[in-house]
């Protein structure tokens, strides 16, 4: 079993349209009516019957956007007309306005083909139009569909509740004063950023001491309010890492022990009663790296959106040595050359530490096990990492 294999879409809730932002759809959103629902005008001018222009003709009313004119254009007729008004009965044309003269009582129209200047009924759908599928995330574009539909709630995948967990006597709350050995506690707060980031609902449990029987009470709590239970660092065989022999007390079945990947061999994933659990190292830079890596996919899966990460394929802005027996994933920086292809650059320093060189980047290079070393121009993978 994989990891991905271990977690299912999770089930739908219905939410109001104006709360549907980035939500993934469940059920699709079908036409409750066609758009436009009758035929208007895409002009300010008049509406005319084709037949009579060119040549005078009567005004005898006016269709305005949200009040139509009730009577009909009728021989020698013209009605003013409004942009996005209802055509009258009758008319098969508008005119522009700046194409009409005045002359008195009357309007003179220049010569015009049936349909000038009109919007048809169900020019842009019909009723029963299936207008969005399920698995698409929703974005703006797609919220204004949905609401031309006469859609006021939409049926989405519930979003999964992540319960983050830390431990360490070494961790501080930012904005404390630390202790003499102690620094700041930087993970958790950017993996509740990047769970938020995600679709997903992050909770931070306070960072636990390195003690046994506190880990475990604080992981059996994260597993009854979760989808998922994200544990940072306590995962090597120090004496003061307790976090899997924690989880081994509520049931944990590994699934995957560790990676053949660079930063982040310790990350792992396994199973309990109450849920599934992410393991991620506790260095920031490797946390963030098998963030992307392996917690995003997860949350993809659990959300019923499409596999990720997603490579593309850039050119190297300098060569880059062979490489060791783990995947390793270099951050960089892409950008596009003058041709529009993309160019990346992978910066000096690698240590699995620094959170500024993570921030900086925009990118992982993928370099494969034992890969040789790589020329200058070189195609490589490399996984977007969202900013520019």
């Amino acid at each position: 079993m994989t990891m991905l294999a271990a977690v299912s879409p999770l089930p739908m809730e219905s939410v109001a349209l104006d709360q549907s932002l980035g939500r993934v759809l469940c059920r699709a959103v079908p036409a409750l009516c066609d758009q436009p629902p009758f035929a208007v005008s895409a002009m300010d001018g008049y509406a005319v019957r084709s037949s009579d222009t060119p040549g005078p003709l009567r005004p005898v009313g006016e269709s305005a956007a949200g009040r139509g004119f009730d009577g009909i254009c009728g021989k020698g007729e013209a009605v003013r007309i409004s942009t996005g008004a209802a055509v009258p009965q009758g008319a098969d044309a508008v005119v522009m306005q700046e194409d009409v003269t005045r002359d008195g009582d009357q309007v003179r129209v220049p010569s015009v083909v049936p349909g000038r200047h009109i919007r048809p009924r169900g020019g842009d759908f019909a009723a029963g139009d299936v207008l969005l599928s399920p698995g698409m995330e929703l974005d703006g574009a797609a919220m204004a569909l949905a609401a031309s539909a006469g859609a006021a709630s939409l049926a989405v995948t519930r979003r999964p509740r992540v319960v983050i967990l830390s431990s360490g006597d070494e961790l501080a709350m930012p904005g404390a004063t630390p202790g003499p050995w102690q620094i700041f506690d930087s993970v958790t707060f950017g993996m509740a950023g990047l769970i938020g980031e995600w679709g997903a609902s992050p909770q931070r449990l306070a960072v636990q001491r390195d003690d046994m029987a506190a880990i475990t009470h604080a992981a059996g709590e994260g597993l009854a309010d979760s989808d998922l239970l994200l544990v940072i660092g306590g995962a090597s065989v120090g004496d003061h890492d307790h976090a899997r022999p924690a989880l081994m007390k509520l049931g944990l079945t590994l699934v995957v022990e560790k990676v053949a990947v660079r930063p982040g061999k310790p990350t792992w994933f396994g199973m309990t009663p109450g849920g599934p659990v992410l393991g991620l190292p506790g260095n920031p830079a490797s946390a963030l790296v098998c963030a992307y890596l392996f917690l995003r996919p997860l949350l993809a899966k659990m959300l019923g959106r499409p596999p990720v990460p997603v490579f593309h394929r850039a050119r190297l802005a300098h060569s880059l040595a062979a490489n060791g027996p783990r995947e390793h994933y270099l951050r960089a920086r892409w950008d596009s050359d003058e041709n529009g292809r993309l160019v990346v650059r992978a910066f000096g320093d690698q240590d699995s530490s620094l959170i500024s060189v993570f921030t900086a980047a925009n990118a992982l290079i993928r370099l494969l096990p034992y890969a040789p070393a790589l020329e200058q121009d070189a195609v490589v993978d490399i996984v977007m990492l969202g900013r520019t």
